[in-house]
């Protein structure tokens, strides 16, 4: 007999429900703070002023993640930091606290540095001597892909701090770290056409998916032709507007229902898998949308 939906609920296990959460309560919040930036927007620009949305939920599941199954993630730190224990909650209070702020736009100057700096960390503590350990394209994709979430860390730094040296300085090195893994990606792409698309990981295309190849390949294509030109800085708002929204669009309808798919297995693992490809996608979105943020008329700060 099939579970009925009250068994579901009742089984579902606890580290994938506060993750759940967390990404519901920030849409809320999100949503919530972001209303009069979307009402005033029009056309595609109705994407962009969901930047700090699709920043900040991501956060919050990582974080929710951290504080329900620490443990678990107890390996992730290094065998010679003492404490571990202690730096997969702190970690974890840590992404809560910056989706909260950059949510509703609370000292995202600080938030977005202190985030940047914690991915940055990672990069250089785990993933880059895990990728030079291990080798292989899924390792030092994680390693780009940690770089242009730091990135876009500093781009939401240097927006919350206006148009100065300082600003322009971070968003600059933002911009190019977002550039060399939006190149990165796109050739990943093409090289392996059938991974869901965006962050190019493991997990493939569900097969209910039409074209799927062609899709890959259209992300793939979007990636490198933006990516030259956030590295150039050359009509830097059009190619971080349009592939941002492909981005998004691509979380909505592709990684949406492999969610819900995820969800609906009585597996915990792969509850907190499809959760984890979901939030690192839409977080990537949001690191296209800085820059489009970025490059706002009256900001003059990219062009």
């Amino acid at each position: 007999m099939k579970p009925t939906i009250l068994a579901i609920f009742l089984d579902f296990p606890s580290t994938a429900f506060l993750m759940s959460v967390a990404g519901v309560a920030l849409l809320l919040i999100g949503l919530l703070a972001a209303k009069n930036d979307i009402a005033q927007a029009r056309g595609i620009d109705k994407v962009v002023a969901l930047t700090h949305l699709c920043f900040a939920i991501p956060l919050a599941v990582f974080g929710a993640e951290h504080l329900s199954d620490g443990k678990s993630l107890l390996n992730t730190v290094p065998s010679y930091m003492p404490w571990r224990l202690f730096w997969v909650y702190f970690v974890g209070f840590a992404l809560i606290a910056a989706s909260l702020s950059i949510a509703t736009k609370i000292q995202v100057r600080w938030s977005g540095l202190l985030f940047a700096a914690m991915m940055f960390l990672f990069v250089a503590m785990l993933h880059i001597p895990g990728a030079v350990t291990a080798g292989g394209r899924i390792a030092w994709t994680i390693v780009f892909r940690e770089m242009s979430f730091g990135g876009g860390g500093l781009v939401l730094a240097g927006i919350a701090m206006g148009c100065n040296g300082q600003s322009k300085s971070l968003i600059t090195v933002g911009r190019v770290l977002i550039a060399i893994a939006a190149i990165f990606f796109g050739i990943q792409h093409f090289l392996h056409p059938l991974g869901l698309p965006g962050v190019p990981l493991e997990k493939q295309i569900p097969t209910w998916v039409p074209a799927r190849a062609f899709i890959d390949y259209l992300t793939g294509a979007f990636l490198i032709v933006a990516g030259v030109c956030f590295l150039m800085a050359r009509k830097t708002r059009t190619a971080a507007t349009y592939l941002g929204t492909w981005i998004v669009l691509l979380v909505v309808v592709i990684y949406g229902p492999v969610l819900i798919g995820a969800l609906a297995d009585p597996a915990t693992g792969v509850k907190i898998e499809g959760l984890n490809y979901f939030a690192d996608t839409l977080l990537f979105g949001g690191v296209i949308l800085s820059l489009a943020r970025a490059s706002e008329p009256g900001r003059l700060v990219l062009h």
